[in-house]
Order: C-alpha cells, then structure tokens, then sequence
C-alpha cells in the first residue's frame, strides 16, 4: 500500500522518465521544425496545419486509454493486481480497432480536412504529402497507448528515456538527411521529415516491444498473452466509459485548438506558422508539467484506491508546486530571451519582432496550463472525468468566441488569440482548483 512517506519518491520515480522521454522526443521536433523553419515559413504553416487535426485524433486514442489508467491504479490501490491484470489485458487487446480506421480516415480524407480548415492552395500540398507519409504511425499507437498505460501503472517508467532517445536520435538523422537530401538521399524536403518521422516511431515501437518481453517481470499490471487473449470487452467497455470523457475532453481542447488555426489562416498564410512556431517553444515546458500530470494521476488513483483523502490531497498539492515552480523559470528564462528562443526555430528578424509579445504571454499562460494538467490529473484520479469534460466544453466555447470576437471585432489580429488563449486557461485553472478542494471520500 502507498504510504505516507514515500508518495513523492513515487511520484519522481514516474514522472522524471516520462518528461525526459517526452522532452527528448520534443527537441527532436524543435529541431525538425528548425529544419523546415529556416526554408521557408510556409513549411511551419503546413506542418501547424498538418499536425494540429492529426495529433488532435491521436491524442483521443491516449485519453481514451486514461479510464484504464485509472481503474488499474485503484486497483493497485486496493492491493488487487488480478483485477489491475485484467483491465490492462483488456485494453491491449480492443485498443487497437479505432487506429486502424483512423490511418484509413487520414489516408483517404485529409485533402477534405484541411479545405474545411481553410488552408491556402500554396499550403495545401504540402499538408497532405506530411500528413500521408505520417499516417502509418496509428497502426502503432493503440499498442503503444496501451503499454504506456502498464508502463505508468507498474511505476516502471524508466525504459521510456531510452525509448525517447531511439527514436529521436533516429529522426534527427533522417531528418537531415531526407530534407536536405545529403550522402546520396534526394531532397525530400517537408516530404523527408514526414518520412524521417514514421520511420523513427516504427523503430522505438520495435525497442518497447523488446523491453516488455525481457524484463516482463518489472511490469506487476502486465499482463501476459493468455490473459490477453481471454480478455472480456466487458472490462475494456468500463473502462472506456471513464475515458470517453477524457477523450472527448481532449476533443474538444483540439478541436479549440483548430478552431483558432482557422481563425488565424483568415488572417495571412503566416499566422497559422507563427502561431504553431510559438507554441512549440510552449510544448517543451508543459511536456515537463504534463509528465507531473501523469505522475500525479496514477498516484492520487492509488489514494483513492485506498480511501484515503489526507494522502490524495497532498499528492495533488505537492504536483501543483512543482509544475508552478516549472513555469515560473520558464516565465523568467523566456522573458529574458525572449530573442534568442524565437530564433531557434526562424531567422526572420521580422518575424521574430513581431512574435516577442506572443511568446511572454505564452509563458504566462504556463501557470493556468499548470493547474489544469495537474489538478485535473488529481481529479480524474478520483475517477471523475464528467467535471473535466464539461470545463472543458465550457473553455472551448469560450475561446473560439473570445478569438473571433477579438480578431474580427476588435481587429487584434494574431495578439487576440493569444489572449483569448491566457483568458481561458486562467479561468478553468481557477474552476477546477475549487472542485479538487470539493472533493471527499
């Protein structure tokens, strides 16, 4: 049983893999959209255009797995790893059905997604060559969703920095080689870091299939191929109806998010890269705040698991400081160089002027950022995903209309979303901190 004293030891032992594997994989796209960035800022605008739809369904994949997550930790909890087994055989076994017609979908359709998303004619081809050559990674994710899952749940995260080493160290080769086309390869350009990146993800695939075979027994809600292939779809149909939730939560944020790229690609074909330009500086950080996150919600299962509220509540408070901590050298190392970050990824010097104001109020938004990751962690861990979809819903809501009344009526251009972005965050953070403080067992 998880005690008193050793919450945070738990906590660190999960999380710190996880962000290293994490900030690994996302200096390896930083570096990917270095890449493309320094060719020509259209190749930033497909790639925002490109990913935003793409990781919007695969990132509903991974939440939909979070219901597992959290049955197998109360399971945990509750000192029953038969029961924590068979959810996880479950979710290995069905989690891969909806990936499959997602590649299908992606394959087929996208040249239809990204005219409804309004994507200039200049843009338009380079989005669906990325978008086609990249597909193939949902054949993977739903294997790959599913072992995070017993990866998180065993506390045995640490195989995930090699992984995340592999597969960037990989792309970052590919990258260089297929987009510049160097030693012989042709000059793939956005098509080779679209290529570079499937194959590098098909290659860490094959590390954590090798990782789970040799060292099975430091996954305890592992469960083995028998179990897997007997697995019910009963268990994997409850789980799902408390991941629904936080895939239709994660829904919605993408779909606000996509929303703005449309909104923004009215505005010129530039906006939508420097938007996407931006928040990609913001994603190295809250990969770092969102590893707490995942810290966060496999331990407050666990408390609640084992009814006690005294342990919960400290679990969640103490993952509060720490991602304000993050943020807080984020906001101070950001607002000192702001510069030298922007020209990281574009050596356009007018537009990083132009993007100074975008990234420091992106910083500040790390702190609203924070407090949703991780308080609405603590809160699914109590096995309420209801709260976050409907705060949710309200916050996509409210900043589709907070953009585009910024933008069309008071003619703020690129700055009105970003503020309605900060007005957003601020407010669910402050929601949902009230609801964490509400709860009792």
């Amino acid at each position: 049983m998880l005690s008193k004293t050793d919450y945070r030891y738990k906590m660190i032992k999960i999380f710190v893999p996880i962000m290293l594997s994490n900030l690994i994989s996302q200096i390896q796209m930083v570096i990917d959209r270095i890449f493309l960035g320094r060719m020509d800022i259209l190749y930033m605008s497909a790639v925002g255009n490109a990913t935003a739809p793409m990781w919007t369904t695969m990132s509903f994949i991974f939440s939909l797995s979070l219901g597992a997550s959290i049955l197998i930790s109360q399971s945990v909890g509750e000192e029953d790893l038969e029961k924590a087994k068979n959810y996880a055989a479950s979710l290995i076994k069905f989690h891969n059905v909806l990936p499959f017609l997602l590649f299908l979908f992606w394959m087929i359709l996208s040249p239809t997604v990204f005219k409804l998303m309004g994507v200039s004619e200049n843009v338009m081809p380079l989005c669906v060559t990325y978008t086609r050559l990249y597909a193939p990674c949902f054949l993977i994710i739903g294997l790959g969703a599913s072992y995070s899952i017993v990866f998180q749940t065993s506390n045995y995260t640490m195989p995930l920095v090699a992984y995340g080493i592999i597969r960037s160290v990989l792309n970052i080769f590919l990258d260089y080689v297929l987009i510049f086309g160097k030693w012989g390869f042709p000059r793939m350009e956005i098509a080779g870091a679209a290529l570079g990146t499937t194959i590098a993800e098909y290659a860490g695939a094959l590390y954590l299939v090798y990782v789970v075979i040799t060292k099975k027994k430091k996954f305890f809600t592992s469960p083995g191929i028998k179990r897997i292939i007997k697995s019910k779809i009963g268990l994997y149909l409850k789980s799902l109806k408390l991941g629904v939730n936080s895939a239709m939560e994660d829904l919605l944020w993408n779909v606000g998010n996509l929303c703005i790229i449309r909104i923004l690609n009215t505005i010129d074909e530039r906006a939508a890269g420097i938007y996407s330009m931006v928040f990609t500086i913001e994603i190295l950080i809250v990969v770092i705040i969102g590893s707490i996150g995942n810290a966060t919600l496999t331990v407050s299962g666990e408390a609640t698991g084992a009814k006690d509220l005294a342990l919960y509540r400290k679990v969640v408070k103490t993952a509060v400081k720490w991602s304000f901590l993050v943020a807080a050298f984020a906001l101070i190392f950001i607002s000192i160089f702001p510069r030298l970050t922007l020209s990281l990824l574009t050596q356009d010097k007018e537009i990083i002027e132009m993007s100074v104001i975008y990234i420091i109020l992106v910083a500040v938004n790390l702190f609203g950022k924070s407090g949703n990751i991780v308080v609405g962690s603590g809160i699914r861990g109590y096995g309420d995903t209801k709260w976050m979809l409907i705060t949710q819903a309200l916050g996509t809501f409210g900043i589709i209309t907070l953009s585009s009344l910024f933008v069309f009526v008071f003619k703020l251009g690129i700055l009105g979303v970003f503020c309605a972005v900060l007005c957003d965050e601020a407010i669910r953070a402050v929601i949902n901190f009230i609801r964490f403080l509400r709860i009792k067992f």
